[in-house]
């Protein structure tokens, strides 16, 4: 299967800082962007959402800067589900621009599917456990992420 691309964007001009780069912060925001894009490719739609009062939460994001990305530059996300249980998902995204073989950035994820009246963690219905194993199933010869698992220490002195 080729990569899943859940989001495309230009960098806006109110994205970069004072070094014409995109601001640490945005590229987290368009990584949430992605997971938005997934959540609809899982049957977490706004419509599922509004009906079932089931989402995701972030639970824990690791984000890896690995190149600059400046002003108007095109970018898309690929997704990448590591695998899930009854009530998480564990995701991989990266950043790219065309021309460019290396990613520009990437995410780590760790979401958990929540019931909005408790809010408390709940099991994923039938229809997202079956959509998430279809694209787990697509995608088992990918290769395994670079950015997974890291841990952020300090080297030992």
């Amino acid at each position: 299967m080729a990569a899943l691309i859940t989001y495309r964007t230009q960098v806006l001009e109110d994205w970069v800082d004072y070094n014409g780069h995109l601001r640490d912060a945005y590229y987290l925001l368009i990584f949430s962007y992605a997971t938005d894009a997934l959540m609809t490719r899982i049957g977490l739609d706004d419509d599922s959402r509004g009906q079932t009062g089931h989402s995701l939460f972030t639970l824990e994001c690791h984000l890896n800067y690995l190149h600059e990305v400046k002003l108007g530059t095109e970018v898309w996300v690929q997704t990448q589900v590591i695998g899930f249980d009854r009530k998480r998902v564990h995701l991989y995204h990266s950043l790219h621009r065309a021309g460019f073989d290396d990613a520009l950035a990437a995410s780590e994820q760790m979401l958990l599917h929540v019931d909005l009246a408790g809010p408390k963690s709940a099991p994923f219905g039938e229809r997202s456990v079956a959509l998430l194993q279809g694209l787990t199933e697509q995608q088992h010869d990918l290769p395994a992420p670079e950015y997974v698992g890291r841990v952020l220490r300090l080297p030992a002195a």
